[in-house]
């Protein structure tokens, strides 16, 4: 009888399969798109053989060794100068710089792998050393920079690079004084604001400096080549930036230079971000997310009778971005280098003012925003769901021209936009949206046809077909070239994201000392 029973009584239910989500504006599932999403980072984010890891190390060497010669020939960089290495280059948004500026280069046809370096030109790290950020005509994020208050031997130094501010009248200063504020560095000046004017330094001076001095150095590096010493392709100069293409072993290798002026601690006009709440709250120390800021050379894009290129830096937090994306949760890490990935297509011509620079700033916003256990959800359409939103995101600023400042609110970053700008970039990301796999796709292509590139590069050059001159060739592996291939991979797996200071000997530039975050190698 029991079995019977059990013969009619009605069944458990099947398990049903989950039905993928689709996204309402495009059709697509975001089964489909997370897939994708990943296999384009996995792509992008392949792992240095042993081979690359040493082309990377020689190519790292060759620009701080010519930059150590620039220092010991020129004699104003910082003796002992703490350089920030960012993995990518300045096209890629590691900084927000006018994209007019950057000049084209394509993975895979110009480059193989790009990196970022930000070269203290002035290291303002002395509390007892005066420092006056003189924001009294600057819009927000910028700001002119006096020297007046530092040492003779200082002003003397740097005199090729300094402009003096014409003497003003009592009356117009003291009608300034009220509608703008001077921002002060770690020891506030008690002198009135008349005395800061004059040896503005000047961001075109400096840069227009920098470029003279490296090219010099690379000039003097090739008269003089050493076995296994890099070969420099290219020396181009890219507004502020200079950019070096160097050919290592199988590898073309990009370096994107910046001159900055590097601060210590925090500037007052963004003690205010302090006080809310953020993402990276509890993951890291605000000593960590505050431990320096930088000014970069580069005037507001807002043109203004008052806007002044020669004298206008840009307030950069690098150092505090590199500290946070460790915060970054995985998914939304994904989502990003796939949306970068799409959006560098779409916005390389013709450039209207938006980089993607902003996009990296909208995901610090969402970040603060969403809550953390929708941004980890392990579930398998989360990629998908943080890559739509970021474009979502990215599309609603430009239409209503604001993006702010992730560390300055104040600062609208889209100000500039004029409204046909505006409208010509929403278009293209309508266009986009409405279908996100076809471009996903292609950016995949792409990648692939970069590694591609790069893996006929290594076997034709493991066949002798690439002849590389005797001086700059190399040969066998030795065993310390082993060693030092081994150890440098071991460093590149153990600190993803990490930023890279170096220590310089002047008397000794062949042996640059590393530092990862505390730890020196």
């Amino acid at each position: 009888m029991e079995t019977l029973m059990s013969a009619v009584a009605p069944r458990a239910p099947a398990a049903v399969k989950r039905v993928s989500e689709v996204d309402f504006r495009s059709g697509t599932t975001l089964e489909q798109l997370s897939a994708q999403v990943q296999e384009l980072v996995q792509l992008e984010q392949g792992e240095f053989g042993d081979q690359t890891a040493l082309e990377v190390h020689t190519a790292k060497d060759f620009i701080f060794n010519m930059l150590g010669l620039v220092q010991k020939v020129d004699k104003r960089l910082p003796v002992a100068n703490e350089y920030l290495l960012l993995s990518g280059g300045a096209r890629e948004g590691v900084l927000d710089l006018n994209p007019e500026d950057l000049g084209d280069y394509a993975k895979g046809v110009d480059f193989d792998l790009d990196f970022t370096l930000l070269v203290p030109a002035l290291k303002l790290h002395d509390r007892n050393q005066p420092v006056t950020l003189d924001m009294r005509h600057s819009p927000p994020c910028h700001s002119w920079l006096s020297l007046r208050l530092c040492d003779p031997a200082m002003l003397t130094r740097w005199n090729i690079c300094c402009q003096d501010e014409k003497t003003r009248e009592n009356k117009d200063l003291e009608d300034e004084e009220e509608d703008t504020e001077a921002v002060r560095g770690s020891i506030p000046s008690l002198q009135p604001p008349q005395s800061l004017d004059g040896c503005y330094f000047s961001p075109l001076l400096v840069a227009d400096w920098f470029w003279s001095v490296v090219g010099t150095a690379v000039e003097e590096l090739r008269r003089n080549p050493q076995r296994g010493i890099p070969i420099p392709d290219r020396v181009e100069r890219n507004g502020p930036l200079t950019t070096l293409i160097l050919t290592a072993g199988t590898s073309r290798i990009l370096y994107d230079l910046l001159p900055v002026v590097s601060f210590r601690g925090w500037p007052a006009v963004a003690q205010s971000w302090l006080t809310t709440n953020h993402f990276w709250d509890g993951k890291i120390t605000e000593e960590e997310a505050i431990s320096g800021f930088y000014l970069l050379p580069g005037c507001s894009p807002a043109a203004s009778p008052s806007t002044r290129p020669d004298r206008e830096w840009r307030l950069a937090f690098s150092r505090s971005e590199v500290q946070l994306k460790k915060c970054v949760p995985y998914p939304m890490a994904q989502a990003f280098q796939a949306a970068k990935a799409v959006l560098s297509r779409l916005l390389a011509r013709p450039r209207t003012g938006l980089s993607l620079y902003h996009l990296r700033t909208l995901m610090f916003w969402a970040c603060d925003r969403l809550p953390t256990t929708y941004l980890s959800c392990p579930d398998h359409e989360t990629p998908a769901r943080l890559f739509l939103g970021l474009l979502d995101d990215l599309a609603h600023c430009i239409l209503g021209k604001n993006c702010p400042n992730y560390f300055l609110p104040q600062c609208n970053m889209l100000e500039h936009l004029t409204d046909s700008a505006a409208l010509l970039v929403a278009r293209k990301l309508a266009h986009l949206r409405s279908d996100p796999a076809e471009h996903l796709r292609a950016a995949l292509e792409q990648a692939q046809q970069a590694c591609q590139l790069k893996r006929e590069a290594a076997v034709a050059a493991s066949n002798g077909h690439k002849l590389s001159s005797p001086t700059h060739g190399y040969g066998a592996g030795s065993p310390q070239d082993d060693r030092l291939a081994q150890r440098l991979q071991q460093l590149v797996t153990e600190n993803p994201g990490k930023s890279i200071s170096v220590f310089l000997n002047p008397d000794d530039v062949t042996r640059p000392h590393f530092r990862i975050d505390d730890k020196f190698y």
